[in-house]
């Protein structure tokens, strides 16, 4: 299927896939950003080192992408392309096939291009430090916004490892490379490089809706004084 049709298809269907994937877990409040290029920057490079090698972007390009974020493209060459032969600007898919996704993980691993407008920043932000320790599941672990998660906890070296306790609550028993509070700030900048994966022109379509509205209400002012004097000898 043409790419941009599966976008297309993608955006009608989000509303109802968004409800589909509700949850009546807490989801704690991201506070994303979109205008902090240091946190968009952070977070493609935890995207592209951590998730990229399961999870295609494929609806981006890397050129796009560098000039958003800030990133010379020399940069983003050395050291945030990891698809052999990959130029510039390609669209961010990876090396997995669909069908080595399907074999190792029961299904293949979705394009994350959308996935903050179809799942949210909170349920992403929630999901990402919501990982525990359950030795049932294939990975040896589990998630509270995703039970019987089929992926593993490729963030766990940051993290470290979490236990859920009796009373349901996370607790950690093995600290990763981060603290707590780091490790939470790691993940938001992730959760925002996601959000801007989504809609890249969001900042420039909030700013463009600002001038239209005001453009609205200047015309309406003009249109009432124009239409009072049309009138104004019309009895």
């Amino acid at each position: 299927m043409n790419k941009k049709i599966a976008l297309i298809l993608a955006g009608l269907v989000m509303p109802v896939m968004a409800w589909a994937s509700g949850t009546s877990v807490h989801l704690d409040h991201a506070n994303i950003n979109l205008k902090d290029k240091a946190s968009l920057q952070h977070g493609a490079q935890l995207y592209m080192n951590y998730c990229s090698g399961c999870h295609a972007t494929g609806f981006q390009r890397y050129n796009r992408v560098a000039v958003d974020l800030g990133i010379k493209e020399e940069l983003m060459q050395t050291n945030l392309m990891f698809v052999k032969d990959a130029k510039i600007g390609d669209l961010m898919n990876n090396n997995m096939t669909a069908s080595d996704g399907k074999k190792w993980f029961g299904q293949t691993p979705p394009d994350l291009t959308l996935v903050a407008r179809v799942r949210g920043v909170d349920w992403l932000y929630t999901y990402l430090r919501g990982f525990y320790k359950d030795d049932s599941r294939p990975f040896g672990v589990n998630n509270t916004v995703f039970p019987e998660v089929g992926m593993p906890h490729v963030l766990q070296e940051l993290q470290g490892v979490q236990v859920k306790t009796e009373d349901g609550e996370l607790e950690l028993v093995k600290a990763g490379k981060l603290s707590e509070e780091a490790y939470d700030e790691s993940v938001r900048d992730l959760v925002n490089f996601l959000a801007y994966s989504g809609e890249p022109v969001r900042l420039e379509r909030e700013a463009i809706g600002v001038k239209v509205l005001i453009f609205l209400v200047v015309f309406f002012f003009l249109a009432y004084l124009l239409k009072k004097e049309y009138w104004k000898d019309v009895h």
